[in-house]
């Protein structure tokens, strides 16, 4: 036996079939996608949630809000509490968490039972998006590393994009609560896909939770976080109550925010393959790049909005520019700390989804109190904070041949 499969149990990912590494990328890529889709679902279903709970599309907003907190805490905390556990197993029992709460918020009859559902949904999407995210590198040769871990994110970023206009055409065809019904499906998929296709994941080594917590005294992590902080609450205070934003500004229907929503969809896919090459390259440049586009673009839609083809080119460009975030800011943290990618990927897990909270709850007292639009200055200001953070900020080398 190798020295490899001494430490870890696991055969070395040359000595397995390639087809059979490329399939548990895809595996754990499913996996992604679905966490952040299930994460996001509330998007675009507000309006019909807020009236069938008889909540406000403020308080509906919440339903985000508690997620993401909890994920936020429960990432770091997880990868420490899992030890040396076999991270198969680790990630099926994520996923079956992640599948109850999904059911959970398709039944929930009110507004408590909604927030137990969500809280699940936290726990399983924290988990799942911080053990996935390093393992992309035991299953295929290390030639391949790059473009699987890129794969791996991948499902992140199309989730972001494609997850929540997918949900808001399901809603408005069968009700809100059919979306989540169908995560719930797609969530039982991932785990049978897990199963099957995933080798035996024995942890690496067991991290200590003061471990985790000591990369923040490193500068050039400290400063993507922090990058992380203001690009993705910026979005969500903005993304988080696009609807009820559209609505208002262009007047449009449910039917056509589908169609709005996907067309943000399909250019931020667009944008996470462009941004990936580029932030292999340059992550502060990307960066630079995304947080002026998307600062500009969210301040001009409440004046540019009023015409729905102004609005979709907006929205388009909007998603561009969003598209490119996870795969930048995790190539950012990844080359920033290239030996803890388990500990590094759990803290970005962490304020990525704490930040989605955080926008999220800004969002819905801006528009609570202030008014819809507002929430739109919101983000553009903080997309300007990530802007002049990535200037001035840290910033690691690009990887050696990039």
């Amino acid at each position: 036996m190798t020295q490899v499969e001494e430490s870890t149990g696991t055969p070395p990912a040359r000595q397995r079939s390639p087809l059979s590494g490329w399939l548990g990328v895809v595996a754990l890529a499913l996996g992604t996608f679905t966490v952040v889709t299930s994460e996001m679902l509330p998007v675009g279903l507000l309006t019909p949630m807020g009236e069938s709970l008889r909540i406000s599309e403020g308080v509906a907003g919440l339903t985000l809000t508690i997620t993401g907190l909890v994920a936020a805490v429960s990432s770091p905390v997880l990868v420490s509490m899992l030890g040396r556990t076999d991270r198969r197993m680790a990630l099926c029992v994520l996923v079956a968490v992640l599948v109850v709460g999904n059911l959970g918020a398709a039944w929930a009859p009110n507004f408590g039972i909604m927030v137990v559902a969500r809280i699940l949904v936290g726990i399983g999407m924290g988990g799942v998006w911080a053990i996935a995210a390093g393992l992309a590198v035991r299953l295929v040769p290390t030639k391949s590393v790059g473009p699987a871990t890129s794969l791996v994110f991948s499902g992140i970023a199309v989730a972001s994009v494609l997850g929540v206009p997918a949900g808001t055409y399901l809603g408005a065809a069968a009700g809100w609560r059919s979306a989540f019904l169908a995560a719930a499906g797609l969530g039982l998929v991932v785990l049978l896909a897990a199963a099957v296709l995933l080798p035996r994941l024995p942890a690496e080594r067991a991290i200590p939770l003061g471990g985790v917590m000591g990369l923040f005294g490193n500068a050039q992590v400290r400063t993507g976080l922090i990058v992380v902080g203001f690009v993705v609450t910026g979005h969500f205070a903005a993304y988080t109550y696009i609807r009820p934003v559209l609505e208002d500004v262009s007047g449009v229907g449910a039917g056509m925010i589908g169609t709005l929503l996907l067309v943000y969809g399909v250019a931020g896919v667009a944008g996470n393959f462009v941004a990936g090459a580029g932030a292999a390259r340059s992550p502060r440049r990307t960066l630079l790049v995304i947080s002026a586009v998307m600062a500009g673009t969210v301040i001009a839609l409440p004046w540019l909005g009023g015409s729905v083809a102004l609005a979709a080119v907006l929205m388009a460009v909007w998603g561009l520019s969003y598209g490119g975030v996870s795969v930048s800011t995790q190539t950012w943290i990844l080359l920033a700390s290239p030996d803890a990618r388990e500990a590094a990927s759990s803290l970005f897990v962490g304020v990525f989804n704490g930040a989605i909270a955080l926008g999220a709850l800004i969002g819905g007292l801006a528009a609570d109190g202030v008014g819809i639009t507002a929430v739109m200055w919101v983000g553009g200001a903080l997309a300007v904070g990530a802007l002049v953070t990535t200037a001035v900020g840290r910033s690691p080398a690009p990887a050696v041949g990039a």
